[in-house]
Formats: C-alpha cells, sequence, structure tokens
C-alpha cells in the first residue's frame, strides 16, 4: 500500500489514527470528512502536506467515493455519526451515514477491488449484566438498543455481506469506548475534564454503576493498523485494553487528577435505554496478530488527556458554552 482514504480523519479517534499513520508509516493518506461539528481541521492540523490531504466531503457522495476508490490502494472508514443522545433526539443522520455512507464505500471498493476495513463499535452487542463474568466476542450475537448502535449494527451485516456476496476484501473491528486528545466535549470523559478545569461539579447518569470497557485511542490506533496489514479477509477483532470501569469509578479518578474530593459529584436522571455494561474480549487479536495495548493502567491514560486537554483549551473552549446549555436543557 501507498496511499489510503481515511473516512471521518478530522474527527476524534480518525485524527488520531491519521496521526498514528503519519509517525509508523510512509503511507500517503487521504482524510474524507464532511466537517460536521464532530471534526475539525486543526485535529489534523500541522501535519506534512505532503503526506495528509484533507477532502471535504461526504461518504454518501458516490461520485466523490468513486473518484477516491479509483486512485487510493486502502480505505479505512471511521466515518460515523456516533453520539448515543444525538440518535435519540434526531436517528435520521445516523441512517444517513452510518448505513447509506457504508453502502456507497463498499460499492466503490468493489468496483475498484480496494482494500477496506470497517471500524465499529462494541454496541452492537447490547449490554452485558453486571454479575455477568462474560465478555463480548467475535461470536456475541448482534442485540443494539439504540439508533447509533442499531445502524452500525447495519452497516456491519452489510460490510460482512458484501464480504460474502461479492468479494469485497474488508475486515471488521469492533471496539470498547476510546479517550485521548481530540475528543468532542460531548463525550463522557472530556465533558468531565473540561468542566473540572472550570471548576463545575461532574455529573453522572443514574447511580453511575454503568461500565465501560475503556481504550486510549492510541492503543486503538495501533490495533487497527495491525489489523489492515495483517488481518484475515471477512473476518472481525475484537479491540480492547482490559479496562472496564464504572462511570462514577472515573469521575473519581478524575476529581482526585483535579485535587478534589471523590464524592464533589451530581447524579442526574440516566438517559433512556442506557446499556449497563460492556466489556471486551481481544484475545482473537492478541493470539492471530500478536498486538498489545500500550497503555495497560487507565490512570495513566487518564492522566496524559488530562493533561492534554490542560495543553488545548482553545481547541475545546469555542465549543464548551454551547454543549452544556445542550445538557442542561435536558436536565443533565
Amino acid at each position: 500500500m501507498e496511499k489510503i482514504v481515511v473516512t471521518g480523519g478530522a474527527g476524534f479517534i480518525g485524527s488520531n489514527f491519521v496521526h498514528h499513520l503519519v509517525r509508523e508509516t510512509d503511507l500517503r493518506v487521504t482524510v474524507l470528512d464532511k466537517l460536521t461539528y464532530a471534526g475539525s481541521r486543526e485535529s489534523i492540523a500541522g501535519l506534512p502536506e505532503d503526506r495528509v490531504n484533507l477532502v471535504v466531503g461526504d461518504i454518501a457522495d458516490a461520485e466523490l467515493v468513486d473518484e477516491l476508490a479509483g486512485t487510493h490502494d486502502a480505505i479505512v472508514h471511521y466515518a460515523a455519526e456516533s453520539h448515543n443522545d444525538n440518535s435519540l433526539d434526531g436517528p435520521r443522520p445516523f441512517l444517513d451515514t452510518n448505513i447509506i455512507g457504508t453502502y456507497t464505500l463498499l460499492e466503490a471498493a468493489r468496483k475498484h477491488d480496494v482494500r477496506l476495513h470497517h471500524i465499529s463499535t462494541d454496541e452492537v452487542y447490547g449490554d452485558l449484566e453486571f454479575d455477568d463474568p462474560n465478555r463480548f466476542t467475535e461470536s456475541t450475537p448482534y442485540n443494539p438498543s439504540s439508533p447509533y448502535s442499531s445502524t452500525k449494527a447495519g452497516s456491519d451485516l452489510l460490510v460482512r455481506a458484501w464480504v460474502r456476496s461479492f468479494g469485497v476484501r474488508a475486515t471488521i473491528s469492533n471496539c470498547s469506548n476510546n479517550y485521548g486528545p481530540w475528543q468532542h466535549i460531548e463525550k463522557f470523559i472530556p465533558r468531565q475534564i473540561t468542566g473540572l478545569i472550570d471548576g463545575i461539579r461532574p455529573r453522572v447518569y443514574g447511580d453511575g454503576a454503568n461500565v465501560r470497557d475503556w481504550i486510549h485511542a492510541e492503543d486503538h490506533s495501533s490495533a487497527v493498523l495491525t489489523i489492515l496489514e495483517q488481518g484475515r479477509i471477512g473476518e472481525t477483532y475484537l479491540i480492547g485494553a482490559d479496562g472496564e470501569k464504572t462511570n462514577k469509578q472515573v469521575v473519581e479518578m478524575l476529581l482526585r487528577l483535579f485535587g478534589r474530593d471523590a464524592d464533589d459529584f451530581d447524579h442526574v436522571t440516566d438517559r433512556a435505554g442506557h446499556d449497563l455494561r460492556y466489556a471486551i474480549d481481544s484475545t482473537k487479536l492478541r493470539t492471530e496478530l500478536g498486538w498489545s495495548p500500550r497503555f495497560t493502567d487507565f490512570s495513566d491514560g487518564l492522566e496524559q488527556t488530562v493533561q492534554w486537554y490542560r495543553d488545548h483549551e482553545s481547541w475545546w473552549r469555542p465549543k464548551k458554552a454551547a454543549v452544556e446549555a445542550g445538557y442542561a436543557a435536558k436536565g443533565q
């Protein structure tokens, strides 16, 4: 491979992947991003212009996608509408991007015989009970519970069908919750961090017992590159770093990093359909492809993330008031 398209490469995990590619490979990267509220030019600013090119466009634009597929060796598909709360308020954009957009990419990959890797989420599997000793594996049945997770499940199934029916050279990865640089402050961890920088008491849905399996975006990036280079066509790989934490535990850890009491937070009404627990078993990825995470201590990664938001206030500050006003309107 010499040239690669990264859809959604100006968003959170997509931009982290682009930075990773520039550091770890000689690939030339075309970022295809619609630059919605969740993407920004600043996320890839400063990268070498002879290596990274930004194309502003929609993955559902068949003509544009066809043109890019015909001039590149691979597509890594990060682009998605991904915020659960937004999917409950207005599901249609999730159908347009996650379903129609993925279909459009698959058709282009089919036409030009381009290698495709599809980024998905562990939320397609639904949730686990708190006391369930099991974790999600590649054979766990799909059981999505929101418009977001259901459209991601649909996009996964489209990829599998295009592999089987048309021979598209594709792989899928389902990942646990990412954290790290460049994450939009509507999301749980950066919202809490930026609020604490401003001296705001954190707010936690319900009793805070919901469990998420956290992975640093750098570890996710290294896993995706490993799958792109070594993964078996048609296979699904789960990406996780054994980072199970309750939302309450995460907030308590953040409070300690800011020198505040661990109970200095408020409870707010729980989100509708809030999944109980996610947990990833990444044995297949580790044993078959030899991948392992760098950030094995969640507290270390969290401390680094806090420092990043302290150092990049100019990036998130213009968005903060609008995000908090949106949550306040919903009593959150």
